[in-house]
């Protein structure tokens, strides 16, 4: 099964995440299919938190693929932001 998750990256005690269109069997931060965007949770001042390409996760979706909960309400948020913006 096709999943879109969370796959982390960055140092000890400082976690940044790329959103990944990936196989469910793959390990988590192994091999990926498609780089949708990234979460940086600690985001301090200008720095971008969080980018998510919304229309290929819709793409995605359409396809089949599973989201995870946490990607979910991160491609929501980014779907909001862009509304307002």
């Amino acid at each position: 099964m096709v999943k879109i998750r969370l796959s982390r990256g960055g140092a000890k005690k400082s976690p940044y995440y790329h959103i990944v269109v990936t196989d469910s069997r793959n390990a988590r931060d192994g091999r990926n299919i498609e780089r949708l965007g990234f979460f940086n949770p600690v985001a301090r001042g200008q720095e971008e938190r969080l980018r998510v390409d919304t229309e290929r996760v819709d793409y995605w979706l359409g396809q089949g693929a599973q989201i995870s909960e946490r990607v979910r309400d991160l491609a929501n948020e980014a779907r909001r932001a862009q509304a307002s913006a």
